[in-house]
């Protein structure tokens, strides 16, 4: 494999929709394209899920990586694994429900609470989670309102914009929901802006080289577009109906295949994406096509749902 598509190990959490108790509602993978290998690091089959409606409190979602820490994020609460996937320890908060995903900047770590409307910060070095922010609309206008999740006081459960995903870098914080139809930017000033519009029900919005990528899940594509407004998009694997398993066992009618969520940056040119029934694909933005792909399962309810790269000196 040449230099331009060498493809770093990556970790992956996966949600299996329509799991009963008992049964397992995800996991964790680590997956080794350079020897065509995955292999399972957790199964997670807890007792205590919230079982009503969509994908909601089952598998694991957002991951994040610290020098010597696995940072996974369930649907209520935040859990510390080391490199071998021990458990450490595991934080939890009132105004986190139904996380998707996370992202790190220095010692803060940043996670949506898409129950809540809201991102939270967890600090790193205490321990605790230290800063919220609710997000809402008056009339067309985006607005954010801080508050202390360590108090009562803070906003209600009501998941209006289905915040799915959060990004922080130089540039500052950036997110974006099933229902909020654009990128947004959080400024110094907590106020929000619009970066740019995006199609109802994306996933994975973030910024990439002159644009922004996201998965277009609707339209069961992996998009690219650039500020030119020139765009690529690369559709998501689907397989032979035959081959599928666990074909409409899921009443909510959510699970399909082609279902695309799931998106890590590998370098300037290439990305990891998710889909159902769990696969990731690898694939070459600027050439618009996807050079290799891995599939975990053929459960049509199990998809992937975090990927990020997996250090070097882990393997």
């Amino acid at each position: 494999m040449s230099d331009r598509l060498h493809i770093p190990k990556l970790i992956a959490t996966s949600v299996i929709r329509g799991s009963e108790k008992g049964q397992s509602h995800g996991g964790v993978y680590l997956i080794d394209f350079e020897n065509q290998s995955v292999e399972q690091k957790i199964d997670w089959n807890s007792g205590d899920i919230d079982f009503a409606g969509r994908g909601w409190d089952r598998g694991l979602r957002g991951i994040e990586l610290t020098a010597n820490n696995v940072w996974i994020a369930a649907s209520d609460e935040l859990f510390c694994y080391s490199p071998d996937f021990e458990l450490i320890d595991s934080f939890r908060n009132p105004y986190l429900k139904h996380c998707h995903e996370i992202s790190r900047k220095d010692n803060l770590l940043f996670l949506t609470s898409t129950g809540f409307d809201s991102l939270l910060a967890f600090d790193l070095t205490i321990k605790d989670f230290i800063w919220g922010l609710y997000v809402s609309k008056n009339g067309s206008e985006w607005v954010g309102q801080t508050f202390d999740p360590r108090n009562r006081g803070g906003p209600a459960f009501v998941n209006s914009y289905h915040i799915n995903m959060v990004r922080v870098d130089t540039d500052g914080i950036s997110f974006s929901g099933l229902n909020t139809q654009a990128l947004l930017a959080v400024a110094a000033d907590m106020s929000i802006s619009e970066i740019c519009s995006l199609p109802k029900g994306c996933h994975n919005a973030m910024p990439f080289g002159d644009g922004i990528v996201f998965n277009d899940t609707a339209s069961n594509t992996v998009r690219h577009v650039m500020r030119t407004g020139d765009q690529r998009s690369v559709a998501v694997p689907t397989f032979p109906l035959s081959e599928l398993e666990f074909m409409g066992i899921d009443d909510s009618k959510i699970a399909r295949q082609g279902f695309g969520r799931g998106l890590c940056l590998i370098n300037d040119h290439l990305v990891a994406a998710g889909s159902s029934p769990s696969t990731i694909s690898i694939i070459d933005i600027a050439q618009g096509e996807r050079v290799t792909a891995v599939n975990l399962t053929m459960d049509i309810r199990n998809a992937i749902h975090g990927l990020e790269c997996w250090p070097a000196q882990w393997s």
